[in-house]
């Protein structure tokens, strides 16, 4: 008998935080934004499946079984979609079941008309949404932290160095305050532990909880029209900072990290009272460390298109800055009431910044 199992998630963005959490227990503000990633689940027969979306070039792959039973592709590396698929089969057989073949179908909204990705983390809602497709599929029962700890084991298989923050927002959604897990203990201990061992273990440094909407603070998004690699720029960063640890004091850097910390603590105290003075401060601090890091770095995160974007909103009264790994991508802007949204969205459009029709999205409890 055949059945099809469809679900979604969210694409993402920074507030604050980002680069410090890459380290283990260090923090991050992010918001799920009203742009999906969709994956359906549909029985399939023989001894492949496809999987089916514009992400890849082509449209379509295909996937098969290697002689232990693990989903890996008919060509090609393995990649988010087949390792959360991996991952998810994994807990099936774990409790005793036995994983069907599966076609996927995915569908993206987080690219603009000409498929250029907006910078609201694919590779991260795709994860997420192939887990909790896959997962439902099979009759699995989990919470949102077991979605998001599957996710991370199906990311980390793939690409090692991000935090992860952009799956907590896919999964939880809304407002997520989230700190990053140690890596280096995961892996250790998934060299020798199952997939349901995991769930019930405490990961040490993973914290995340959905935080309420903040009163009378809005949130605007702006596009630079130039892609950037997260991956890449913050491998950038960590490498250049290891090489400059012999001649730089080790200070610097750990005393980004714990500025970045105290920032964001008292942001999330100003998002929470609705204290939009509070709000301009941090978002402005933050801004500030990020050019710091950038200097002990080399590497540019504020672009001159981020950099005109925060000219534009500070002068129309809204707190803004760069959001994720920077580059290019994405700035963000929160304001108050007393800031007019059209004129903003205007003037940035005139300086060549999209404005994005992007709203934080909350999933609400029933349907999780």
């Amino acid at each position: 008998m055949s059945r099809s199992v469809t679900r979604q998630a969210p694409g993402k963005l920074y507030v604050a935080g980002e680069y410090a959490v890459v380290e283990s227990g260090h923090s991050a503000l992010l918001v799920a934004v009203d742009r999906f990633i969709t994956v359906t689940a549909a029985t399939a027969s023989g001894p492949r499946a496809r999987v089916s979306s514009a992400l890849y070039d082509g449209g379509e792959r295909t996937w098969e079984r290697d002689a232990q039973g693990l989903a890996v592709p008919s060509t090609g590396e393995v990649d988010y979609v087949i390792s959360a698929l991996r991952v998810v089969e994994e807990l099936v057989r774990e409790r005793g079941g036995e994983p069907a073949m599966v076609h996927l179908d995915i569908l993206s909204e987080l690219d603009d008309a000409s498929g250029r990705k907006l910078g609201l983390g694919s590779s991260a809602a795709v994860t997420v949404a192939t887990v909790r497709a896959v997962a439902d599929f099979h009759d699995l029962t989990l919470s949102d932290l077991d979605v998001l700890k599957m996710a991370l084991l199906a990311s980390d298989a793939v690409e090692p160095v991000g935090s992860g923050g952009d799956l907590a927002a896919s999964t939880f959604t809304g407002w997520v305050l989230y700190s990053s897990p140690d890596r280096q203990w995961l892996r250790e201990q998934r060299r020798s532990s199952g997939v349901g061992a995991l769930l019930e273990a405490r990961w040490p440094g993973l914290a995340v909880r959905r935080m309420p909407q903040a009163d009378g603070i809005d949130l605007l998004v702006g596009w630079t029209g130039e892609p950037a690699s997260t991956a890449s720029l913050v491998s950038h960063v960590q490498s250049r900072l290891q090489a400059q640890a012999s001649t730089a004091p080790a200070a610097t850097y750990e005393q980004f990290l714990a500025a970045s910390e105290a920032c964001l603590a008292d942001l999330v105290t100003a998002l929470e009272s609705g204290d939009l003075a509070g709000v301009r401060r941090q978002v402005t601090g933050h801004r500030v460390l990020l050019a710091d890091l950038a200097r002990m770095s080399g590497i540019v995160i504020e672009t001159p298109e981020l950099a005109r974007l925060v000219e534009i909103a500070s002068s129309h009264g809204a707190a803004a800055k760069s959001s994720g790994a920077g580059g290019g991508d994405c700035g963000i802007a929160l304001h108050g009431p007393a800031t007019s949204t059209a004129a903003l969205r205007s003037a940035w459009a005139e300086a060549g910044i999209v404005p994005l029709d992007l709203a934080v999205f909350t999933r609400c409890e029933e349907d999780s």
